[in-house]
């Protein structure tokens, strides 16, 4: 049985539109990076980063999380309202897996792991070797990012 580490401040996440919010109390462990082709279905990207917890150690705070059983023995959890994957989960496990993108702070819960390499996409390891120094819309002829900014419905990255 893995020993979770006990944290002082508590990881809190959610979905993109702030229906869903959880708590987790303890470190994740073995956070890991899933490029199977059902993850990457399920996250609609080229990979999953997912952080294992006790289901004991995670707390929904607001909302509910719906359910998508992937297959006879898994299922994903995901918000009803907006769609953001936040969950993995083998319902007969003691542990769920967290999707890292759905924690505020992601940075706190850095992969050590790479499963699923069978089906990574070709291109993976060429990543790091692309320009990666531009923020968000850095070119937007068109003022497209004013406008998100003055209609965004996202949640932001802390509980309210």
């Amino acid at each position: 049985m893995v020993e979770y580490r006990k944290l002082d401040e508590a990881l809190t996440g959610g979905c993109q539109c702030g229906a869903v919010r959880y708590a987790v109390g303890v470190q994740p462990d073995n956070v890991h990076v899933c490029h199977c082709r059902m993850c990457q279905k399920a996250v609609g990207g080229s990979f999953a980063v997912i952080c294992p917890v006790l289901k004991s150690d995670f707390v929904v705070t607001r909302g509910a999380i719906s359910w998508f059983h992937s297959s006879a023995v898994a299922r994903r959890g995901f918000c009803k309202d907006c769609g953001t994957p936040l969950i993995f989960d083998y319902p007969a496990y003691p542990d769920i897996g967290v999707l890292a993108g759905s924690f505020d702070q992601p940075d706190r819960v850095p992969p050590v792991v790479q499963y699923g390499v069978e089906s990574r996409v070709r291109w993976w390891h060429g990543l790091e070797a692309l320009p990666g120094d531009k923020p968000t819309y850095a070119d937007d002829p068109e003022r497209m990012l004013p406008r998100i900014r003055a209609s965004n419905r996202q949640h932001p990255d802390w509980e309210t």
